[in-house]
């Protein structure tokens, strides 16, 4: 099984070669000396202040399960232990948390991290009211055609490391910058020897190449791309929008995908109204992404299935677009999710706690909703259940803050909070 590839199973527990090549690269990633190496050794980390577990069943029984004085036990990779602190079982090694808050590591379930190029003049003519109609996509297209595999991989991992010294523990990406079947590979092998899980991204765009016979590119995209892509990725995704994919394109591709063992996502419903959403119910897809232009039968299908309605706050920031209406989807009893759409033309962010005071200050979601949607929402739309909670058995992903309480992530927007990060049991900041 190659590197973040899934077996037959929906929602498999990472393979451990994959798991190990992650673990190294962000060691690689990151310039801060690891404070504690995961071992069979056990440690207390005690005096928190604020534990978010995301287990209802534990702490004040709401859904981020929250526990006041607080003490967490790690043992190798996994959390063997949370609880009050008073009742903390004796451990090799002790931290002191020191009247801080704790939260499962961040959950960025949607990113576009291979990539060469950049695009601030784009950004600056939009933020300027001028006209750009100077490439979009297709400036990053070309740029990354034009890297090297050296420069993809530094960049790649110039990013995951950004993201880990904010908190973010597990990093979803795509390719989607390459539109040819040996760019599309190669993003997607340096991928995975760099993050959890990896989407093919073929449907991106329709490549230029084939702007005048979209039929042609699908049939590359769900053949001969596919063949050479499947080996290295878990997911597939395809952007259903006008411009990109319609319904039938789309529902193509991922069928396709999902022939060859990969599991379906979606960018669905961002610019306009269309079938998305509706499709990703359909196909059973983990995730239907951005989400902001939703009809109430789209809504009603997403509160009925168990495909997530992943949003991303940063997109809308860096297009002054409208944003996502959370606060629709969450009183419908929809699954949330909340990451950055990390890439170089619409968000380029890769910070999980900017998206969480935006998505607080701009999209009616509550501080407590916000985080539990980056943490247990990013892994439920990655179909996981070891990531994204603290609870004894998952793995030992923990962020400490430099503040009381996890609501200060939305009520200091900007500050650099994250004091502390373990990441697989293994103290990485």
């Amino acid at each position: 099984m190659t590197p973040g590839r899934s077996s037959e199973r929906p929602a498999p527990e990472p393979d451990p070669t994959a798991d190990q090549a992650t673990k190294d690269a962000m060691s690689n990633a990151t310039t801060v000396s690891p404070a504690h190496s995961a071992s069979t050794a056990s440690t207390l980390i005690t005096n928190i202040a604020a534990l978010v577990t995301n287990d209802p069943s534990l702490g004040d029984g709401t859904p981020l399960g929250l526990i006041q004085d607080a003490a967490v036990v790690i043992e190798g990779d996994r959390i063997a232990w949370t609880g009050d602190q008073s009742k903390a079982p004796a451990t090799d090694n002790r931290v002191d948390a020191g009247g801080r808050a704790v939260l499962p590591g961040f959950v960025d379930s949607h990113s576009h991290l291979v990539f060469a190029g950049d695009r601030t003049q784009e950004f600056n003519a939009r933020m300027s009211g001028r006209p750009y109609s100077a490439g979009g996509i297709r400036t990053t297209v070309a740029a990354t055609r034009a890297a090297t595999d050296e420069e993809l991989e530094a960049n790649v991992v110039r990013y995951l490391a950004e993201a880990l010294r904010q908190g973010t523990t597990t990093f979803e990406t795509k390719s989607g910058y390459g539109l040819t079947t040996h760019d599309e590979s190669r993003a997607l092998r340096v991928a995975a020897r760099h993050t959890d899980e990896v989407t093919y991204l073929g449907a991106h765009i329709v490549a230029p190449e084939f702007a005048e016979d979209p039929a042609a590119y699908v049939a590359l995209v769900t053949g001969e791309m596919l063949d050479a892509c499947a080996p290295h990725a878990r997911w597939i995704d395809v952007f259903c929008e006008k411009g990109a994919f319609d319904g039938d394109q789309a529902r193509a591709i991922l069928a396709a995908g999902k022939a060859r063992g990969l599991y379906p996502r979606i960018h669905a419903n961002q610019l306009s109204y269309g079938p998305g959403v509706r499709l990703a119910v359909e196909l059973d897809a983990a995730s239907a992404d951005h989400c902001t232009h939703l009809t109430q039968e789209d809504v009603d299908a997403l509160a009925n299935s168990r495909t997530v309605a992943t949003l991303l706050p940063g997109a809308e920031f860096s297009t002054r677009a409208e944003w996502p209406d959370a606060r629709r989807l969450l009183d419908a009893g929809v699954t949330v999710a909340l990451s950055t759409d990390c890439n170089p033309g619409s968000s380029f962010t890769s910070s999980v706690p900017f998206c969480i005071a935006l998505a607080v200050r701009d999209m009616g979601m509550t501080p407590d909703e916000a985080v539990w949607s980056a943490t247990a929402g990013g892994a439920a739309a990655l179909r996981r259940t070891d990531i994204g909670r603290l609870t004894p058995g998952a793995y030992a992903d923990l962020t400490l803050l430099d503040a009381p309480s996890h609501v200060h992530l939305a009520y200091r927007p900007g500050v650099p909070l994250v004091t502390g990060v373990w990441r697989r049991g293994e103290r990485v900041l």
